[in-house]
């Protein structure tokens, strides 16, 4: 199934590209990867690619966009989504059941990771037949120590545990939906509460 991840990229306007790796979302090991000769994270420098990424931010919205057809990169040349803002990213591309990761890359390089965290609860609830992947989850920074994602593995074990027992208090009519919603983002943001977290919920009818 591979470890699904998005990366960001700022352009000069101040939008973003989105690009999609398939193995990015483990271990976070982007984070030590992209960087100015390498920005789609290859272990070679490569002139051909640089010069695809810089045409790449470049690009107006809709437009069409031609890579290279050999690369080694961990990350996909071909952007998903062109010009696009954070939030539209957030609400309308990330897919928080199936990206594990999500990098927000600066014009000078500067990467930071976020993990990310399904708010829906169908594979916790017999109650919940159905909840939507985009646009309704959250994602969070994650401390590092001498290059190492430190608590990393901690703090997804205890968004699982969470969700399981939430999961099991919707069973037994503790919570409806939306509390019990409500109750997975409190205890994130007191778990996150010396990190930046970022909440997406679909908009209400």
């Amino acid at each position: 199934m591979g470890h699904r991840a998005l990366v960001a990229y700022e352009r000069p306007d101040g939008l973003y590209n989105c690009h999609y790796s398939h193995w990015g979302g483990m271990n976070l090991t982007l984070m030590d990867k992209i960087a100015p000769q390498t920005p789609f994270a290859g272990q070679t420098p490569s002139k051909e690619i640089k010069r695809c990424f810089e045409e790449s931010l470049d690009t107006p919205r809709d437009a069409s966009f031609e890579s290279p057809p050999l690369n080694d990169c961990p990350i996909d040349l071909d952007p998903i989504e062109v010009a696009i803002t954070l939030d539209d990213i957030a609400f309308t591309t990330l897919d928080y059941l199936h990206h594990e990761a999500f990098y927000v890359v600066s014009q000078s390089f500067e990467v930071t990771p976020y993990r990310t965290v399904w708010l829906g609860l169908t594979q916790d609830s017999e109650t919940i037949e159905a909840a939507p992947t985009i646009g309704n989850g959250a994602y969070y920074t994650v401390r590092w120590y001498e290059g190492v994602p430190v608590g990393d593995g901690v703090m997804r074990g205890r968004c699982k545990a969470l969700k399981d027992i939430t999961g099991d208090m919707l069973d037994r009519d503790v919570f409806d939906e939306e509390s019990a919603t409500k109750y997975l983002i409190q205890k994130l943001r007191f778990w996150t509460r010396d990190e930046e977290l970022h909440v997406t919920r679909p908009a209400q009818p």
